[in-house]
């Protein structure tokens, strides 16, 4: 599906929770490397468990008339959390207590908040890194790991000064680590 269709029915799913009332409504583009499930999350919080569903069924019937129906919906009968999901992006209505506890904004912090009105505007294009740049940082990265390599190997033999870190700390030959300590895994006590 279209990026822009999404985003239209996402918009039309806000307006369905502006209509009845909902509460602190946000939305959140998730970013693809972090969320590989669902590219958007609207979040709006309801007085009580009638208005959850009142939200819920304006929703549906909205998206329901464009011919989209949620793959699943979840929390339908406790309407403390009902959850409706149309795969491309997903309808949290909560209650002002489950809202609190569950906190999804703050597990999903690296989203990029939306207001109603961006969701009118077609997606802004992301720059595509060249494949030649792409692979011209790689071989740098591979050039400069051979050279500490080589530089390692030379005052192992005594040819010349032990590597430095970016710190001016010097680096073990055997193991690479700062300040030439072995490297240990730390435990925790008292556990």
């Amino acid at each position: 599906m279209k990026k822009d269709d999404v985003r239209a029915q996402v918009a039309i799913a806000v307006r369905a929770c502006i209509e009845k009332k909902a509460e602190d409504i946000s939305i959140l583009r998730l970013d693809a490397q972090a969320s590989g499930f669902t590219d958007y999350f609207v979040i709006c919080s309801a007085a009580n468990p009638r208005q959850v569903q009142a939200i819920g069924d304006e929703i549906d019937e909205n998206l329901s008339k464009l011919g989209h129906e949620p793959s699943h919906v979840e929390g339908w009968n406790q309407a403390e959390w009902l959850l409706l999901d149309y795969v491309d992006f997903v309808v949290h209505i909560f209650s002002k207590s489950a809202r609190k506890f569950y906190d999804l904004e703050r597990l999903w912090k690296t989203a990029t908040r939306l207001q109603p009105a961006d969701l009118e505007k077609p997606e802004p294009k992301r720059a595509a890194v060249p494949a030649k740049a792409a692979a011209g940082k790689k071989t740098a990265a591979k050039s400069s790991a051979k050279k500490i390599a080589r530089k390692s190997t030379t005052a192992k033999r005594g040819h010349g000064p032990t590597p430095s870190a970016s710190s001016g700390q010097a680096l073990s030959p055997k193991s690479g680590n700062r300040g030439g300590a072995p490297t240990s895994k730390r435990t925790r006590k008292g556990k």
